[in-house]
């Protein structure tokens, strides 16, 4: 007996409503990218390994799916090594390629390669699948999009101004209301470092705090103990988990923090200039919030760093993210070249509109009108009428087979479709069609101009 078939685990299949749902997303996503003077680029879904190795810490290097060598790929490997067990020395030895774990490092490897063909600052936008060996769960998947947007070139925190500006500007398009856009900067979280005495556990400590939404307050001290943070600099960090009051009670907060750490200060100051501006040009939709715990555990960032929560209603982790990277390309040789940028979560943006019953009903509009197939004489002269109404831009289709009425109708039920057309040999001699409504069962028999005006109204 055949085996039952399946799909690897943390991968879907997407039915077409859901298909149609997801194009909706990119859709309005993509038009407010171009909107805000971002151009597409497209990348391979596979990388070198050296390109995505040891851009993404410890925990990201081990979400990296690899790909096997082709052919006999265990042959470069000799007896010794394969007796040592050694997984990272093995796998360098039997894979060379990767699939992307995000798209902004193949997009530092793209600007590198294509220096001498783009002009900065360049703004690309991206929408393209990755993948992460990560364990599934509730809007966590191992195959996903990431709609992404960045600017390299340019160090001018009006980019930040802007991105801000621009996860406001999709989600309003959305009726997405209740989003939280959270802000920080690594250097504050490097300042903090610096004051506590953990400057040399920076990573350790950043990674740590990253979890705190994930494994609580609790979670997170136990952590960096475990990563050799001393009890005395936890105590210092104590401030960080309580918090309050507006925007600029936290900035204040921080600068008296912070005093001592020119790094840390100069954090307060990149964030308090663009908080500063999102109030005087205002958001529609979001609000803007300084998460002092807020983290993002990926290396590279070295500045302003964003993530976007889901509204309250909706238990779901966050749905955008991003920051700036100083130097990102000059792990691929090119020196100097800032960078910021910012990724929505189609598939937990997806989850949102769904749970919300936020999607607009024509999104999910079906073929408008199924002509019944009586025969092939009908059916030619039922295609001319479908071939008007698909010029008119209305979705027309005939059922390709001479089956039994009552079939048709069922399938023209079983997929919501609003109008039929009934065409025989009377219709035919009076250049006329049977057009029956199913929602309201009544039919009139109409010609071809009338059939659209009813069709499209």
């Amino acid at each position: 007996m055949a085996q039952k078939p399946s799909i690897a685990k943390g991968t879907r299949d997407f039915t077409p409503e859901e298909v149609t749902k997801r194009t909706y997303i990119i859709n309005t996503i993509k038009k407010h990218f171009e909107t805000f003077g971002f151009l597409p680029i497209e990348t391979p879904s596979f990388e070198n390994s050296e390109t995505l190795m040891g851009k993404y810490g410890d925990e990201g290097d081990r979400l990296i799916f690899k790909i096997l060598n082709s052919g006999d790929f265990l042959s470069k490997v000799d007896d010794a090594l394969y007796q040592q067990k050694d997984a990272h020395a093995l796998t360098a030895k039997i894979s060379e390629k990767a699939l992307r774990y995000d798209l902004t490092v193949p997009f530092a490897r793209y600007v590198v390669m294509h220096q001498n063909e783009i002009d900065l600052p360049f703004k690309r936008y991206q929408v393209q699948p990755v993948w992460r060996a990560d364990r599934p769960q509730k809007g966590r998947f191992r195959e996903f999009y990431q709609c992404d947007a960045d600017v390299v070139g340019s160090k001018s925190l009006w980019q930040e101004v802007e991105f801000v500006q621009l996860y406001d500007a999709v989600f309003n398009s959305l009726k997405v209301e209740g989003v939280t856009i959270k802000m920080n900067n690594r250097k504050i979280l490097s300042g903090i470092a610096e004051v506590i005495g953990a400057k040399d556990k920076l990573i350790d400590f950043t990674v740590a705090l990253d979890k705190l939404d994930k494994i609580g307050e609790e979670g997170v001290k136990k952590e960096m103990l475990e990563k050799g943070i001393s009890e005395v600099a936890i105590e210092k960090v104590q401030p960080l988990f309580t918090f309050t009051g507006t925007n600029a009670d936290k900035l204040e907060s921080l600068r008296k923090l912070l005093a001592t750490s020119e790094e840390g200060l100069k954090g307060v100051e990149e964030l308090s200039f663009i908080m500063n501006a999102i109030n005087s040009l205002g958001l529609k939709t979001a609000q803007l919030d300084l998460d002092v715990t807020l983290a993002r555990g990926l290396n590279y960032y070295t500045g302003a760093i964003f993530e976007v929560s889901a509204p309250a209603e909706v238990k779901l982790g966050s749905i955008g993210g991003g920051g700036r990277y100083d130097d990102l390309t000059g792990i691929f040789g090119l020196k100097d070249v800032s960078g910021v940028g910012i990724s929505f979560g189609l598939d937990r943006i997806y989850l949102v509109l769904e749970e919300l019953n936020l999607f607009p009903a024509e999104v999910s509009a079906t073929t408008k009108v199924l002509f019944l197939n009586f025969g092939d004489a009908e059916a030619l002269y039922c295609l001319k009428a479908v071939k008007a109404l698909r010029e008119g831009a209305i979705k027309a289709e005939l059922y390709p087979d001479d089956a039994k009425m009552k079939k048709q109708m069922n399938y023209a039920n079983k997929r919501d479709i609003p109008f039929v057309v009934l065409a025989g040999s009377k219709e035919i001699e009076e250049n006329t069609f049977t057009l029956k409504d199913m929602k309201s069962g009544t039919q009139s028999e109409v010609n071809l101009q009338t059939l659209i005006e009813k069709v499209s109204s």
